[in-house]
């Protein structure tokens, strides 16, 4: 078939014509963006933002605070062919826990990280009350006092000649969460934060792990540098020496049992007032923009998803194959060079006003490990995802022939029909996840996780057959667990494994629970539908002995996919070792898992169903799209007109 434009159809040719420009306006980027060279996308910014600087000169002081205690802080200042900038910047700073600055082979190093500074930002950090060179005694963690500092610290800043008013903070885990802190006080001038691996809620996690001494080693022995104006360094032997009435975090937290304990030396309930989940209405009222950054195998995994949620403030999250201080040099290529170009991105946009188009963009970023890309990043507008299909995978008898456990039980997606099915189980109090867990690593070790059979063999296991294709699981697991015991109380571990063709057993993800906490209630802030153990003093409940009870706990959040050829696998023990303090009971208890059609263990996995992602259709998909529509809907239209002059 000709295309004729005959002048009875000049009104048709003419909107031929505008559509077909507006298309190729959609293919062809203009000619002065590809001069420019602009790119700004997720990992990638390129044209938009200048690197003026060249270094930096750095000086320290002393901030004096409401109630008369020394703040220790630096300032670092961008320079160019060593001349200091003149011009007002934007600032963005860090309130350590770490030390600010400490002397290395004879210099002054700072902990300010310095890549910002040549995009012209001048970065400062600040030593938190009762640590580094700071004044004070630290008497418990991310208290109102410390969140009230950094309310003064910021507006200090901003009333400073070489600050153009626009703070940012910045700065992972503690210093994480001392930016959600003080986004709770809302200083006027704070325009942004960008916390990593940061926590929400302080309560399941100190019930889980040992906690490091590292933070009392740092203020009393290996101190931080001085001040500028500390020559003699008698300022700061004078702080060292107030740190030394400083509170011990393990001195803190053991006693405090319960959600609702209260602090006998402060008097405050630490589980309601020292956490960002305190303060979601203070946070959500001060608008201040966040971007989370967060990873699989971080000890605070679920707290990113938990933010994402009970914050409303301007947010976006990314969340990487990663731990809380990523060790392996693979993993650390694969992540740091992307969260520097995202902090610069966020920063560029909030405190410069740059146009770069970030918050444009899907608003969650994530790693799917093991799929067929290796850790390809994907995006969602949403969480949990809106293809999500709760599968619910049922404990059955073995053997699975898969692992030399206590019972090999297997796993499938249909409920036994047993009517008594159960497994018998000794506790044994030398199981273990190892010594370079994700509990270790958030604590300054290692990240390594082993092979998990060695554990397995010791515990109860539920695997399933030889998987056929490839099965994503990316979500919350949650796990139904009907168990009785000989004893009045025991902890319990679930783990998510991936076993491979060779039967070695890959760590995914655990979830824990106390039997005695199991009690349900609603909780005080939005837990994502998951189950919410309250654990108040009242709550618990102890074993009946022979009666089974159910203990319904999620999993630390992943996204795996488990390959075709693989199994999925549920490890049960009633320890960890060398990562949780469990009081261990002589003789050790028989605990009984139930697999029946009254009592149906099992867990839910989030399971994605494959199909067509359509979040972010491609402009050049778009384009051919409208353009073949519109030409269609033409030439019918002409055919038509043409027939009926006939």
């Amino acid at each position: 078939m000709r295309l004729c434009f005959r002048s009875e159809n000049k009104s048709s040719s003419l909107w031929l014509v505008f559509i077909i420009f507006f298309a190729l306006s959609l293919i062809v980027p203009n000619s002065g963006a590809q001069e420019a060279e602009k790119i700004s996308r997720f990992g990638e910014y390129k044209g938009y933002s200048e690197a003026p600087y060249d270094s930096y000169v750095r000086s320290s002081q002393y901030l004096t605070m409401r109630d008369g205690i020394k703040i220790a802080i630096d300032i670092l200042r961008p320079t160019k062919d060593g001349k200091v900038a003149e011009e007002p910047l934007p600032v963005i700073w860090t309130h350590t826990r770490y030390r600010r600055a400490v002397i290395y082979e004879g210099k002054v190093r700072s902990r300010a990280d310095e890549s910002m500074i040549k995009c012209g930002y001048v970065l400062a950090v600040a030593d938190v009350r009762g640590s580094g060179a700071s004044f004070g005694s630290w008497q418990g963690i991310w208290t109102k006092e410390e969140s009230q500092d950094a309310y003064e610290i910021t507006e200090w800043l901003a009333a400073q000649p070489w600050c153009n008013g626009n703070i940012g903070m910045m700065g992972g885990s503690y210093l994480g969460i001392t930016q959600l802190m003080a986004a709770g006080t809302n200083p006027p001038h704070l325009k942004a934060i960008f916390p990593a691996v940061a926590l929400f809620d302080i309560y399941p996690v100190v019930r889980h792990c040992t906690a490091s001494e590292l933070t009392r080693i740092m203020d009393t022995e290996s101190v931080a540098a001085p001040g500028d104006e500390d020559e003699d360094q008698t300022l700061l032997k004078e702080a060292v020496k107030e740190h030394l009435s400083s509170r011990s975090l393990l001195e803190i937290i053991y006693p405090l049992r319960f959600r609702n304990s209260r602090d006998e030396v402060t008097g405050v309930l630490p589980y309601y007032e020292w956490h960002p989940a305190a303060f979601v209405r203070e946070i959500n009222q001060s608008r201040v923009p966040m971007y989370l950054w967060c990873g699989w195998f971080d000890a605070f995994t679920k707290d990113g998803f938990l933010m994402y949620r009970n914050f409303k403030n301007p947010r976006k999250m990314a969340i990487g194959a990663s731990s809380h201080a990523p060790r392996d040099p693979e993993i650390s290529r694969q992540i740091y060079p992307v969260a520097a170009v995202e902090q610069l991105r966020w920063f560029d946009y909030w405190l410069k006003g740059i146009d770069n188009g970030i918050m444009d963009e899907p608003s969650i970023r994530y790693h799917v490990m093991k799929s067929p890309k290796n850790n390809e990043w994907r995006s969602a507008k949403q969480w949990p995802l809106p293809n999500e299909m709760p599968t619910r995978y049922f404990f059955h008898a073995g053997p699975s022939g898969s692992v030399k456990s206590t019972n090999d039980g297997k796993l499938t997606p249909e409920m036994s029909l047993s009517a008594s099915g159960k497994d018998d189980y000794t506790v044994d109090y030398t199981t273990t996840t190892g010594e370079a867990t994700r509990w270790d690593n958030a604590v300054g070790g290692e990240f390594e996780y082993p092979d998990m059979t060695q554990n397995d063999e010791k515990a109860l296991t539920y695997t399933t057959d030889v998987l056929a294709e490839d099965v994503e699981v990316t979500g919350h697991p949650v796990v139904h667990l009907w168990i009785s015991s000989t004893a009045s109380d025991g902890d319990f571990f679930v783990y998510l494994e991936e076993v491979d063709k060779q039967g070695k057993s890959y760590y995914i993800s655990e979830g824990t629970l106390r039997a005695s906490h199991r009690a349900l209630h609603k909780p005080y802030y939005d837990n994502l539908g998951l189950p919410f153990h309250r654990s108040y003093e009242e709550d618990v409940a102890e074993f009946i002995p022979g009666e089974p009870v159910e203990l319904a706990f999620d999993l630390q959040p992943t996204s795996n996919v488990f390959n075709a050829g693989n199994r999925i696998r549920i490890t049960v023990t009633c320890a960890d070792k060398d990562n949780a303090l469990t009081p261990e009971l002589t003789p050790p208890p028989t605990v009984s898992v139930y697999r029946n059609t009254e009592h149906a263990s099992c867990i839910i996995l989030p399971v994605i169903s494959p199909g067509l992602e359509v979040e972010e259709f491609p402009t050049l998909l778009v384009a051919f799209i409208i353009l073949g529509i519109v030409i269609l809907v033409i030439l019918f239209t002409n055919f038509m007109r043409r027939r009926m002059k006939r």
